[in-house]
């Protein structure tokens, strides 16, 4: 199986139509429908057009932000997530990525219980649709705003605590987690758990000249990613490897040729995988 998967935001430039065009002629089999890209479009057309164009939706991203510092805030959270989720289902996306969110300024704990007491809230409307939820854990320098969830070991806990719905898991970005010196042990827990829905990849440059969209092609950083996805492929985990890059210098190239990179760096580092 073909495992390589684009999100519609590492060709942040192309729109919708573009991806279903260009990507099978790049060898992609997945895409990962970013809610921008399906602006304007009605899911269910969208749904014919990728699955004619020869690609699996994986997912659907991005739910989340559920932390807020009045009910009013707390409920919009809600209530978008229920949106989300309605989407998706009309989009035949399995799966919503979570980025969970924070408040500047309110403590982590705090955000963490509201983005417990948030995803408890959306969980039936999920399983209803027969939708996973997958948090994703952020790098830690996301914890202001974006994400009090840094972890894995945080992802577990917070699943444990709602009861371990089998609805609910983890996606697990190279980007965010390549750092934390327990993650082999807890690729290995997840997995183990039946909890490990999706697998991002791109690669940290160094130096970084901006946190959040200088990513790198695979090979183009310091990221052991073929260990990560050695660790990842020692599980269950048999979905597809989803290339995530936010990039200002990669998205005002030629997106032609910055996906045949993309293509090219993804064969260099698994073509001798089995």
């Amino acid at each position: 199986m073909n495992r390589l998967c684009l999100h519609t935001m590492t060709t942040k430039p192309w729109s919708l139509e573009d991806c279903a065009r260009h990507y099978p002629k790049a060898g992609v089999t997945g895409i990962t429908v970013w809610r921008q890209h399906l602006n304007g479009h009605d899911p269910k057309k969208a749904q014919t057009m990728l699955q004619d164009a020869g690609l699996e939706i994986v997912s659907y991203c991005r739910g989340g932000f559920f932390p807020a510092k009045t009910a009013t805030g707390l409920q919009e959270a809600i209530d978008d997530n229920l949106r989300v989720i309605e989407e998706a289902h009309a989009l035949g996306a399995p799966l919503i990525v979570l980025v969970c969110g924070a408040v500047p300024g309110q403590d982590l704990a705090t955000s963490r219980q509201q983005i417990a007491d948030g995803i408890d809230a959306i969980l039936p409307s999920a399983q209803q649709a027969n939708i996973k939820l997958a948090i994703e854990p952020l790098h830690p320098m996301y914890a202001d705003d974006r994400s009090a969830i840094s972890t894995m070991q945080q992802a577990n806990q917070l699943i444990d605590s709602l009861g371990s719905p089998s609805h609910l898991g983890i996606a697990l970005d190279v980007y965010h987690v390549w750092w934390d010196d327990a993650l082999e042990s807890q690729i290995i827990l997840t997995g183990n758990k039946d909890r490990l829905f999706a697998f991002h990849i791109c690669d940290w440059k160094t130096p970084t000249t901006d946190l959040l969209n200088d990513r790198g092609l695979m090979g183009e950083g310091c990221i052991p990613i073929r260990q990560i996805s050695d660790w990842v492929d020692a599980t269950s985990f048999t979905g597809h490897r989803e290339v995530e890059i936010f990039s200002h210098r990669y998205w005002a190239e030629d997106q032609n040729v910055y996906l045949n990179q993309i293509a090219a760096s993804y064969h260099k580092l698994y073509d001798n995988s089995l």
